[in-house]
């Protein structure tokens, strides 16, 4: 019967030998693949790949809902309220 180490060292014997394959095949699929793209022309933009950044959509600023009476300042009622806000009672900061 094996000891632990001995299972241990056969583990990592096994777990080497899987990644010197796996590098292997990997670039054999690699060469296989450069050689089908020369071969028929086919291009990384053919394929989906560029470099450009895709444009996101472009949100329209929403319309203030909420207004300071002192300075003036707007809120649209998105994302964290403003320290002026009350959190209890926004109705009395309601732009009408």
């Amino acid at each position: 019967m094996a000891t632990y180490k001995q299972l241990q060292d056969q583990i990592k014997q096994l777990q080497h030998e899987a990644e010197e394959l796996r590098k292997n095949e990997l670039s054999n699929a690699i060469a296989q693949i450069k050689m089908t793209m020369a071969e028929y022309g086919i291009t990384l933009a053919d394929l989906g790949f560029t470099n450009k950044k895709k444009n996101g959509q472009v949100r329209t600023p929403l319309a203030p809902k909420y207004r300071n009476p002192v300075t003036g300042e707007t809120w649209s009622g998105r994302g964290k309220a403003p320290k002026w806000i009350d959190p209890n009672n926004r109705e009395k900061f309601l732009i009408k």
